[in-house]
């Protein structure tokens, strides 16, 4: 089958490699017609994370047809046509049954924080991912959900990541009505992020980036308002003084380990690796927030340390939540907003390309060229 091949820091190719096989009972073989490449994708493409493996296949968001199940698999059947949330969950450990699939203490049993995530190291399991033409799934009674009839695959797909993530974001920072929000970042994420605040009662909505055209995909999108921190001497100051110098209610960190805007972070996060990636992004969000304020952290970092002004946090009396998002928890809800048209993810979407073109699809992404805001990869698979 074609696949993704990671070959090393930004190189990637397509390549010939084994048909998944099912190794548990309780395996499934998907295979894929929508895969995307992920804004945090980019830090595993940059080298930013550990153990990240040469020949690995990367991919956390896929949705797919069912073509084999295991023994034991009850919840899909062969035809079946499926999104897979990104978590690798049991859904019988402690932490699955407290709704905490993003923290599965079995799929990712080396680890002692996340659970298995497809596509994302061997940090996140080793397992590997969606940009390929087929893919195992573990756990098939758990995850696979099967896409309501009528949905576009192009919702579907966004429902496995971008859209259970954005809107975790908002819920994490406790947003009471008339609340001013500040999302750091204008990725797909960010932009999810900005529009389901609204959802739970925000009064207003600001969202900060550094590149032009995602500022404006946002303002339409969200909407809201959005400004270029290249622009400002401080964003901190920035967000202080258009909040009458109280800071933001809720702050929502959505850009993680490559955030710009500060020479010190990039070095020594992004050039030297001497911590998890750059934390420019959650040292705006404490200083910007309010005393007693939120501060909502999905953004990627590294399972090691990173260089954080808690000392700010504990005297403005923040409170900090974070975690990878339970998808599955979030799909009942998120699937209703979609049928009913309060969300529109396809919308995000901006480039569709065929598998084959990964190496170019990855090069598009990572440098923000021809306006791209969410990539959708299309394997040959697809028309099967």
């Amino acid at each position: 089958m074609l696949a993704m091949n990671y070959r090393g820091p930004r190189r990637v190719r397509i390549d010939h490699k084994p048909y998944p096989e099912i190794k548990h009972p309780e395996d499934a073989i998907v295979r894929v017609t929508r895969s995307c490449i992920c804004g945090s994708d980019l830090h595993l493409y940059n080298g930013n994370v550990p153990d990240t493996r040469v020949g690995m296949t990367f991919g956390h968001e896929f949705i797919g047809v069912v073509e084999v199940i295991g023994s034991e698999v009850e919840k899909v059947k062969v035809g079946d046509n499926v999104l897979v949330p990104f978590n690798v969950a049991c859904g019988k450990c402690v932490f699955c049954q407290q709704g905490l699939f993003g923290n599965c203490h079995e799929s990712n049993t080396q680890a002692s924080a996340v659970g298995g995530i497809f596509g994302y190291s061997h940090t996140a399991g080793g397992y590997d991912g969606g940009q390929a033409e087929y893919v195992r799934v573990p756990y098939a009674n758990v995850g696979p959900t099967v896409i309501p009839e009528g949905m576009d695959p192009d919702d579907a797909v966004l429902l496995t990541d971008v859209v259970p993530t954005g809107y975790q974001a908002a819920e994490m920072g406790g947003i009471q009505p008339g609340d001013t929000v500040v999302v750091f970042g204008a990725g797909p994420v960010g932009i999810m992020a900005a529009r389901c605040a609204w959802l739970f009662g925000a009064g207003r909505v600001i969202v900060l980036d550094e590149v032009e055209y995602r500022l404006e995909f946002a303002r339409n999108y969200a909407p809201c308002e959005a400004y270029n921190f290249k622009e400002m001497d401080d964003p901190v100051v920035f967000i202080k003084k258009i909040t009458d110098w109280m800071g933001a209610d809720v702050c929502i960190d959505a850009v993680g380990a490559e955030a710009s805007g500060s020479a010190l972070q990039t070095i020594t996060g992004r050039k030297l690796l001497l911590q998890a990636g750059s934390a420019t992004a959650l040292h705006w969000a404490i200083n910007s927030v309010k005393k007693g304020g939120i501060v909502s952290v999905v953004g990627v970092y590294g399972p090691t340390d990173n260089l954080v002004p808690i000392g700010n946090v504990v005297n403005k009396g923040i409170t900090i939540r974070a975690n990878q998002t339970s998808v599955k928890r979030l799909l009942p809800r998120l699937i209703e907003h979609v049928q009913n048209g309060v969300l529109n993810p396809k919308a995000l979407i901006t480039h569709r390309v065929p598998l084959e073109d990964i190496a170019d699809a990855y090069y598009m992404f990572s440098n923000k060229l021809d306006n791209c805001i969410k990539t959708v990869l299309i394997p040959p698979s697809a028309k099967g």
